[in-house]
């Protein structure tokens, strides 16, 4: 065995040696703990790359740039700012001069004939057929995508199927005759990578082409209330807009993450950036191409975080796992004797550290699939088997408004709002007189629409696209209405005590 030379012990002979003395024994003990130290540096160096050419010589080709036409409509009062990419110094001065063109209210102006904006963003190849990875958000409004390659070719793309829970998308290239295999790059295991990782990124910042920025993995499973699955791997590898939809490699030159946000007061890179970590995006991918859809695995329950007090009162060790509040009749956790105050410590196998891990798991799961879940119920583990259902969102709105089948009296969300429909109980809360119909909001996420047009909980929404509604479930057949009709928005009339008021929400594009 080789020690550190410091640390080997002496022997018997060396012991009975005279210890060196004068200079030459000094310069012999600072030449030894030199080396030792330059050992260290070199151990350390060989752990910093050099450069990252090689890698990015090397991925680059794979990487495209992804540009998006849309219609837009060119009635009285709404023509369109051309969209340059963000930062263009052309942006505010073509914002200044539509506004100054837009029309009076002389009323001689009529409808003007329809323009054509774009946007661009990034995406990548995992297929030398032609199969790209990009960003839901960069693609969900075009009319027409064209994927530029870094040798400046184009190519129109159609969308295979995208997934606004992710904010992914697939898209295949339109090959031509005579063209070959694309350079494409394959997936890592994002599970693998740690803190402090180097990572590289590629992608289209500003609209400006090709970018290569390296930084470091900062954080791993970064929930920033994107959907009901975030995993994102924070990095300070410089993000900006028009990155979205771009990989994040590692150093092996796989793709362990899609470059999908940043957290940036003044609109640029401050070296907190998010992509979806590789491990999410996958099945998702898979599925899209497959299908065009996603189908996601549903287990039938409402669920919500174990805190030290819950923990504590059900005599469970610490706060882990996933509380079941309700369950939905019909559901396959009803089915399989799932009751409300279980706690989900286990499913199918994997450990539930926290509430949010439940979900992304369960739809994660094959759908028929009869897996075993540890529930922590009445102070002692005991285990269930469960046959996984689909996730289908209507009809799981329904239940929970109780508009099909009884079960659970629960919420829905909508707007950032937590609703449900008015029960005693409610009314006790919030005071709400007897004579009062509609639904009432018992939550408002802070930043969401609903909270700037200054809804809170309590109120009550007693018409939507004025027609009364009594369960959360009209209201989102509602908006799904409004959304399938390209409306813009949607007019809620809201009570508060015997205040009425009409508020128009936006909707989200889907």
């Amino acid at each position: 065995m080789n020690r550190d030379p410091i640390s080997t012990p002496r022997t018997h002979e060396s012991r009975r040696r005279p210890p060196r003395s004068g200079a030459f024994g000094r310069r012999s003990g600072i030449a030894i703990l030199a080396v030792s130290l330059i050992c260290s540096t070199a151990a350390l160096a060989r752990s910093t790359p050099e450069t990252f050419a090689d890698l990015a010589e090397e991925l680059t080709p794979a990487v495209v740039n992804i540009s998006t036409t849309q219609k837009a409509s060119g009635r009285r009062g709404e023509i369109p700012v051309p969209r340059f990419p963000p930062g263009s110094p052309f942006e505010e001065f073509f914002k200044e001069f539509f506004e100054r063109q837009r029309p009076g209210d002389d009323g001689r102006d009529g409808d003007r004939p329809a323009r054509r904006v774009s946007s661009l963003g990034s995406g990548f190849v995992v297929d030398p057929s032609g199969i790209v990875v990009t960003n839901n958000h960069v693609v969900a409004e075009a009319d027409e995508i064209t994927v530029i390659f870094s040798d400046e070719g184009r190519r129109t793309a159609e969308v295979l199927g995208r997934d606004v829970k992710t904010d992914l998308a697939v898209l295949r290239v339109k090959k031509e005759d005579g063209d070959g295999d694309l350079p494409f790059v394959e997936f890592g295991d994002s599970d693998e990578a740690r803190v402090g990782d180097w990572v590289v990124a590629i992608g289209n910042p500003f609209g400006l082409g090709g970018s290569v920025t390296a930084g470091i993995v900062s954080a791993r499973s970064r929930n920033i209330n994107a959907g009901p699955y975030d995993d994102f791997i924070q990095t300070d590898a410089s993000i900006n807009r028009g990155n979205s939809g771009g990989p994040l490699f590692n150093m092996d030159g796989k793709v362990i993450g899609v470059n999908t946000a940043i957290f940036s007061p003044s609109g640029g890179s401050v070296g907190i950036g998010f992509a979806i970590a590789a491990n999410l995006a996958k099945p998702i991918i898979r599925q899209l191409r497959e299908f065009g859809e996603i189908r996601r695995g549903w287990l039938g329950v409402r669920i919500q975080p174990v805190t030290d007090e819950i923990a504590e009162s059900l005599a469970l060790d610490k706060p882990r796992g996933a509380l079941v509040a309700s369950v939905f009749d019909p559901g396959p956790a009803a089915t399989a004797g799932f009751e409300a105050g279980d706690i989900i410590l286990k499913f199918d196998g994997k450990d539930v550290p926290r509430v949010r891990v439940l979900p992304r798991i369960v739809a994660e799961t094959e759908i028929g699939k009869a897996v075993g879940v540890e529930v922590w119920r009445k102070g002692e583990k005991i285990s269930l088997s469960v046959k996984i259902g689909e996730l289908k969102e209507d009809e799981v709105a329904a239940l929970a408004s109780g508009g099909s089948g009884g079960g659970a009296s629960g919420s829905v969300e909508a707007f950032g709002m937590t609703l449900s429909s008015i029960t005693n109980g409610l009314r006790d809360r919030f005071e709400i007189g007897d004579d009062v119909k509609g639904v009432v909001i018992i939550d408002v996420d802070d930043g969401s629409a609903a909270a700037e047009k200054g809804i809170r909980a309590g109120d009550i929404i007693v018409e939507i696209a004025q027609e009364e509604v009594s369960s959360p479930g009209q209201i989102l057949e509602k908006v799904k209405e409004a959304k399938d009709s390209n409306r813009k928005s949607v007019l809620l009339l809201v009570q508060r005590s015997d205040d009425l008021r009409f508020v128009a929400l936006r909707l989200e594009k889907t």
